[in-house]
């Protein structure tokens, strides 16, 4: 067994909803993002890449037909580069992350590059095919951008609830009122507009072309739990959840560049990080907010450290308040503050373009453990239907930023 290292990260900017990447096809989005990231290596022969591993949620429309061969292609990579899509819904990128530093580490593979891509913009309605030809009656067409559909009627309703009534419930279970949850997106939005002014997302992002896009397209700078207030409730008439603290809808590809550590002199790059534990986990379908926290705790004694040795968390922001259930739940284990998670800004703000979101938190972690010197990052995501994923970061580099 070898170890695994993370040698470069980048991400399209991520775009609302109808926004301004709406135009650009998902294939072509993830070729931007691989592309991307390559060019982080310029002296990398691409025919070295051992393989491409790529997280897509949807795969209904323009995605389809494996998307990460699709991108592969359309990068301009040898066509000797083989490529696979993965699938774990809201943890595909995260899932591919995995997956390409197990094959590294087993010495299947020297040099993998792990993303993701959604566009929920460009996302189809879809059809099911009737069982016999011709139908009398009418037939629905059903959207693919978020969600349940073309529920088999097997499963249990308390399953099937939608995304925000299961995080309301969430809120009711563990007492999270509005105002905090108001109080949290408000700064994830100035957090992330905090960071894009510094810099720090600068060497991160690469350009989507023709698109007139620099930054993240939904930060909303200034905002202030006073202002979400005013907002109205989505799911229940007296209920939490506003489209205020909540992860939009967004369109983006994120991108990692892999490798042993003998891949170094390949890719003529030191690496960044160590890919030093991985967790999943899986509960009822409608407590899917709470799995980041055993997948997080099962990474971390993988691991062989405990919270109390994490200087910095990337959480993927699905919605305010199983974000906050999770690192209420984090600092009772030991995490030393709420302020080392997402210090750079969430999905609520940045957004969450479902198979994108994975390999962004990864790529951000790996960053910000450069840019402090500490030793120990933990990023999650909680994924529909009931399950949560990790990554443990150890940084490789000695001197901060």
């Amino acid at each position: 067994m070898t170890d695994c290292y993370l040698y470069a990260a980048a991400r399209t900017p991520f775009g609302r909803f109808g926004g301004a990447l709406a135009e650009v096809r998902p294939d072509d989005l993830a070729a931007v993002a691989l592309a991307g990231v390559l060019e982080r290596a310029p002296g990398l022969d691409r025919g070295r890449v051992d393989e491409v591993v790529w997280g897509n949620a949807n795969g209904a429309g323009e995605d389809n037909r494996n998307v990460g061969r699709m991108a592969v292609l359309l990068a301009g990579l040898p066509t000797s580069v083989p490529a696979t899509t993965v699938n774990r819904l809201c943890g595909s990128s995260m899932d591919a992350t995995m997956m390409a530093s197990r094959a590294i580490e087993t010495g299947d593979a020297e040099v993998v590059v792990a993303g993701g891509v959604e566009s929920m913009t460009r996302a189809p309605w879809v059809l099911p095919k009737p069982s016999r030809a011709f139908p009398a009656g009418n037939v629905t067409a059903v959207s693919t951008t978020l969600g349940w559909r073309l529920v088999n009627e097997r499963m249990p309703a308390e399953w099937t609830v939608s995304l925000g009534e299961a995080n309301e419930q969430l809120a009711d279970t563990y007492g999270i009122t509005r105002e905090r949850q108001d109080e949290f997106a408000a700064q994830s939005h100035n957090l992330a507009a905090a960071a894009w002014d510094a810099g720090f997302y600068d060497d991160l992002a690469v350009a989507v072309p023709g698109v007139d896009l620099a930054r993240d397209e939904g930060i909303r700078p200034g905002s202030s739990a006073g202002k979400l207030a005013g907002l109205r409730p989505s799911f229940r008439p007296d209920g939490t959840i506003t489209p205020g603290n909540a992860s939009p809808l967004n369109d983006g590809a994120s991108a990692l560049l892999l490798g042993s550590g003998a891949a170094a002199s390949t890719l003529g790059l030191d690496p960044q990080a160590r890919i030093a534990g991985r967790g999943s986990f899986a509960l009822d379908p409608q407590l899917f907010g709470y799995a980041p926290v055993e997948a997080a705790a099962i990474a971390l004694r993988r691991a062989g450290i405990g919270w109390s040795d994490v200087g910095a968390v990337e959480l993927n922001e699905a919605f305010a308040v199983q974000s906050l259930a999770c690192v209420d739940a984090w600092l009772d284990q030991g995490l030393a503050d709420a302020g080392l998670v997402n210090a750079k800004g969430g999905a609520i703000a940045i957004g969450h373009p479902l198979g994108a979101s994975g390999a962004r938190v990864v790529g951000t972690l790996a960053k910000r453990l450069r840019e402090t010197g500490e030793r120990w990052g933990v990023a999650a995501i909680c994924i529909g239907v009931g399950q949560g994923l990790a990554v443990v970061l150890e940084n490789v580099r000695t001197e901060a930023l």
